[in-house]
């Protein structure tokens, strides 16, 4: 992997990671299936190495990170589908601690 190539890779899984911060954009994501393929789940837990310094010192919304550990729940990723859990996610979205009632919605 070239320079150039590795320096694409990064802003590519940085935008990524940063776009689990978007509610509507992980409810797009489970509505069409894609925590059902293998390849984009192992591509999840790939991508778990930005919860890790130095690589989550370039995090702009840091509870995307919180997002990305959830989503290796299969039982978080089912709450997804839910209109009404999107509708918290998106109402509560104030920071890290939406994500901590997200956790409570999952027990509902």
């Amino acid at each position: 992997e070239s320079v150039a190539e590795a320096k694409l890779r990064f802003e590519a899984e940085l935008e990524f990671v940063q776009a689990l911060a978007n509610p509507e954009y992980l409810h797009y994501l489970a509505q069409n299936r894609f925590f059902d393929d293998p390849r984009f789940v192992d591509y999840i837990e790939y991508l778990q190495y930005w919860r890790d310094v130095p690589y989550c010192l370039h995090i702009v919304f840091p509870h995307c990170l919180r997002v990305l550990e959830l989503l290796q729940s299969e039982r978080f990723v089912a709450a997804l589908k839910r209109a009404d859990f999107k509708e918290m996610h998106t109402n509560n979205n104030i920071g890290i601690g939406s994500c901590e009632l997200m956790c409570v919605a999952l027990l509902l």
